[in-house]
């Protein structure tokens, strides 16, 4: 076992496991952080995206000694932000929003290519989402939602 320090979720916190250990275990088992699901374990789905150092990761396929020394921020934390809520009540008022399962994955890759790109064309959206499944809502609704956050809030990104 060696000690891996990372900030997680704002605060400085240490793992003491084994560096080959899968980022999304930490979280939910030692930290007690559930947002993050456990989808395909393959880093296909989406499901257990957290923010690395503001760039989305798959936790299911992310080594713990990876994240030394980086910042590494869950829906729990994210949601709580101002941008975490704007998504969300985007997502609300779009009907992007079905059983909830992608839900997380899907705000945390919406604020990954925010981040990164404040104004998105729908083909880099659609991209930008790629990484994350969806079986409910056909993904229409959710380039919706972030179309709209780009066009009323884009001073917020």
């Amino acid at each position: 076992m060696v000690e891996v320090r990372f900030e997680l979720n704002g605060e400085t916190v240490i793992a003491k496991e084994d560096p080959t250990k899968r980022l999304l275990d930490v979280i939910r088992t030692s930290f007690g952080l559930t947002g993050p699901k456990e989808g395909c374990g393959e880093g296909e789905c989406g499901g257990c995206a957290v923010l690395i150092d503001h760039k989305i990761m798959n936790a299911c396929i992310t080594p713990l000694g990876n994240v030394h020394g980086k910042s590494v921020v869950t829906i729990e934390a994210f949601a709580k932000t101002q941008r975490g809520q704007t998504i969300r009540k985007a997502f609300e008022a779009h009907g992007a929003v079905q059983c909830g399962i992608c839900t997380p994955g899907m705000v945390i890759a919406t604020e990954s290519l925010l981040h990164a790109n404040p104004h998105p064309t729908e083909a880099e959206i659609r991209e930008g989402l790629s990484g994350n499944l969806c079986r409910c809502t056909g993904y229409n609704m959710i380039v919706k939602a972030i179309q709209s956050l780009v066009e009323k809030e884009g001073s917020l990104w």
